[in-house]
């Protein structure tokens, strides 16, 4: 029977009895606070009547005598069969039954190193037991100790790294840091004991600064989740199969110099049915089908991650050799025979497999043998793509140019080359888009259900020349929209487009690739939701892949810049923000924003003075420079 001004404990709290009501008993805490507890709620600890707190809530405070009477009780007890109540225990704990030893045995058997049980039977526990939990108990507190000394000099070494440098051994202590460095934790216990912000950025400066991690660690791929790691699963060898040859056509893949992974190429004839434009694929889904392991790898993946430092494919190196174009003598392909009327529409797509002989080169190889006299079949190829480039335009493509550039990373030196405009990358753009209008009308006609691209745009009535138009024109360009109806895409003019031209790059014209594949083998393609689902996946993985290049080419023009302060650039104008202005330097494809010295209008020219770079926040200061 529990009476009023008894000690209990609700919660691991002490408390006095005040009255019972209704069945309930009220209880107040040292504090002054006051609840209503059931009586299965509450543990009794001494009948009372006890009038206040006084010896109670500092019971828990342990002197070497008192813990030492502890481990006596218990060694004299060891061994004994029968148990004690907590009144029993405190009395021969502490040769007294109060309120204050009660609750100080109460503790003791609470700590359960020594003892075990419940207040109203309290047995010791065995020696081994003990021994197990004094261990646990000494590492934990090393452990402590250890984190205290690590906070100490990691102190120590914000101030003065050079002077206080971290060890290897600290490592441990930092994981939780790198996580959040990562993206991996939206938490670090250390960064929060240094009172530093739980920011990915923050944690980034730290390791920085400790030297933990150096300039050349990009952190952004896992912050989008995203694995830098290659393709374990193969696709299987494609089926063998009839292909059409096509070897007699001149077949062109023509990309950058670090390109390694063609997956296209073109060709062009002159036939009594008009200008005929072949764009060959690589024919990955000859052997990859829905939900194979390599189709679900890709589809995870969503496209292949361009980083400055590594390439992380979609699908795995093994199938380069099997399905890139120009990489053998003859190359299986899917080939996209398009019929180009004398307006330079996609008048008629046939697509089937085929066989050919592609010939390798980059853009600067390609522009170069366009000028010579072997290069007849590239400068046709440049006339098709002409005729294409004119009707889109007619038909209201938006046609930007921006500066763009080529960043890599190799032995720890950055390097960064702008893009050079080669006639040869314009000619294979045209292709490809041209490719993508056949492939979609090729689709329609045919009542698949296919991934099509549209995308609106809100052209402004006025558009600058220079980078200052193209600037206003990217702006008024909406998202891009993947759907299986066709719509039009008002960026390339175009009234139906879809992409099939990267199979080995991108998991949407990979889907593409497997819904021809499907009809062309006289099976059911898939429809309409299902597709969309897996549009979903695989668009969503794309979008991070695409988030992260951008982030991590940042991340490397702050690393490259680290080393240049002072340095001056060249920049264009761009447009006017507030007291500032939007500028663009052409060298590094970077857009920035800067304080204006001198009034300077869009696209002019002026010189930037780089003053500082945060490679954590991925910032670069510059200031107008005036002679």
């Amino acid at each position: 029977m529990i009476s009023e001004n008894a000690l209990v404990v609700y919660k691991n709290k002490p408390a006095l009895v005040k009255e019972k009501i209704d069945g309930k008993f009220a209880i107040a805490f040292a504090d002054g606070s006051l609840v209503k507890v059931r009586d299965k709620d509450i543990e009794l600890i001494h009948d009372g009547p006890i009038k206040n707190f006084n010896g109670i809530d500092n019971a828990h405070n342990e002197d070497k005598n008192k813990s030492d009477a502890i481990k006596e009780a218990w060694e004299l007890l060891s061994g004994e069969a029968s148990s004690l109540s907590l009144k029993e225990f405190s009395v021969f704990i502490f040769n007294e039954y109060t309120p204050s030893s009660a609750y100080s045995a109460y503790l003791v058997l609470q700590d359960g190193l020594y003892f075990s049980g419940n207040p109203d039977a309290i047995v010791p526990r065995n020696k081994d037991e003990v021994a197990s939990e004094e261990e646990k108990r000494n590492e934990k507190q090393r452990e402590t100790d250890d984190r205290v000394r690590f906070l100490n000099r990691i102190k120590e070494c914000i101030k003065n790294p050079a002077k206080n440098p971290l060890s290897a051994e600290d490592r441990r202590f930092i994981q939780d840091i790198e996580a959040l460095a990562y993206g991996k934790s939206a938490k670090s216990r250390t960064m929060k004991e240094l009172g530093l912000g739980e920011t990915p950025q923050e944690a980034h400066a730290l390791l920085l600064k400790t030297g933990f991690w150096t300039p050349f660690v990009n952190p952004h791929p896992s912050r989008f989740d995203l694995s830098v790691s290659a393709v374990k699963v193969c696709p299987e060898n494609p089926p063998a199969e009839d292909r059409r040859d096509l070897c007699r056509l001149a077949a062109f893949a023509i990309d950058s110099p670090w390109s390694n992974d063609p997956d296209d190429a073109v060709s062009a004839e002159k036939t009594k049915e008009g200008e005929i434009l072949y764009v060959h694929i690589a024919d990955t889904a000859s052997s990859i089908t829905f939900n194979s392991p390599a189709e679900k790898e890709a589809r995870n993946r969503g496209a292949t991650l361009y980083l400055p430092e590594i390439t992380a494919r979609m699908l795995s190196e093994e199938a380069l050799p099997v399905f890139a174009l120009g990489m053998s003598e003859k190359s299986n392909a899917l080939t996209f025979k398009i019929k180009i009327d004398e307006n330079g529409n996609a008048a008629e797509t046939e697509v089937f497999p085929s066989i050919v002989k592609v010939r390798r080169m980059s853009y600067e190889q390609a522009d170069i043998e366009m000028d010579s006299e072997t290069g007849e079949a590239l400068r046709d190829l440049h006339q098709l793509a002409l005729k294409i480039f004119q009707r889109r335009t007619k038909n209201g493509a938006v046609n930007i140019s921006l500066p763009e550039a080529h960043i890599s990373v190799e032995n720890k030196t950055v390097k960064i080359t702008p893009h050079v405009q080669y006639r040869s990358a314009f000619l294979v753009r045209e292709c490809m888009i041209a490719a993508g209008e056949g492939a979609g009308k090729w689709a329609s006609s045919k009542d698949i259900a296919f991934p099509y691209i549209s995308q609106e745009a809100d052209v402004p009535h006025s558009v600058l020349s220079g980078f200052a138009g193209s600037m206003q024109l990217r702006k008024s360009m909406r998202p891009r929209v993947l759907s299986t109806k066709p719509g039009r895409h008002e960026g390339l003019g175009l009234d139906i487009y879809t992409q099939v031209t990267s199979p080995l790059r991108r998991y949407t014209d990979l889907l593409a690739h497997m819904q021809i594949r499907a009809f062309l083998r006289g099976e059911k393609p898939l429809g309409g939701d299902d597709l969309l689902i897996r549009l979903g996946y695989g668009e969503a993985a794309a979008v991070a892949a695409v988030q992260a290049e951008r982030s991590s080419n940042n991340h490397w023009i702050m690393v490259y810049l680290s080393g240049k302060k002072d340095s001056v650039w060249d920049a264009v104008a761009i447009e006017k923000k507030g007291k500032g202005m939007q500028v663009i330097i052409p060298a590094l494809a970077l857009e920035t924003q800067i304080a204006l010295q001198k009034d300077v209008s869009p696209n002019d020219n002026l010189n930037l003075t780089l003053k500082s770079v945060n490679i954590p926040k991925g910032e670069a200061v510059f200031a107008q420079h005036l002679p």
